[in-house]
C-alpha cells in the first residue's frame, strides 16, 4: 500500500467513525455531567431540608411546640414538593437538550458521510 492509500483510508476512517465517535462520547459525558450536577445540587437541596427538620425536632419541649412543628411540616411538605417538581423539569429539559444535540450530531455526520462518500466515487 502506498502512503496515498494509507492517508486515505485514516482520512475515511476518521470521517465515518473516530470523528462521530468522540464527539458523541464528549457530548454524552457533558450530558452525564450535567445529570450528576443537578442530582447532586438536589441531594443536598433535600439533606438540607432533613436535617433543619431534624433540629427542629430538637426543640420541642412543650405540647404546644408540638403544633407549632406539625404546621410548619406543611410549608416544609409544599417546598419540598415544588423543589421535587422543578428537579424533575430540569432533568427533562437537560434530557431534551442532550436528545436534540445528539440529532443534530447524527445529521452532521449523515451529511459529511454523504458528502465524502460522493467525493470518492
Amino acid at each position: 500500500m502506498t502512503n496515498q492509500t494509507v492517508n486515505q483510508i485514516n482520512e475515511q476512517f476518521e470521517t465515518f467513525f473516530g470523528g462521530p465517535a468522540r464527539a458523541f462520547a464528549e457530548l454524552t459525558i457533558s450530558h452525564v455531567e450535567a445529570l450528576v450536577n443537578a442530582q447532586g445540587e438536589a441531594t443536598k437541596a433535600y439533606t438540607d431540608v432533613s436535617l433543619q427538620q431534624l433540629r427542629k425536632a430538637l426543640e420541642i419541649k412543650a405540647p404546644q411546640d408540638v403544633q407549632g412543628y406539625i404546621q410548619s411540616q406543611q410549608d416544609v411538605a409544599k417546598e419540598l414538593g415544588e423543589r421535587v417538581k422543578g428537579d424533575a423539569e430540569k432533568v427533562v429539559a437537560l434530557n431534551r437538550q442532550f436528545a436534540d444535540e445528539a440529532q443534530k450530531l447524527t445529521q452532521q455526520n449523515v451529511q459529511a458521510a454523504s458528502k465524502a462518500a460522493g467525493s470518492a466515487k
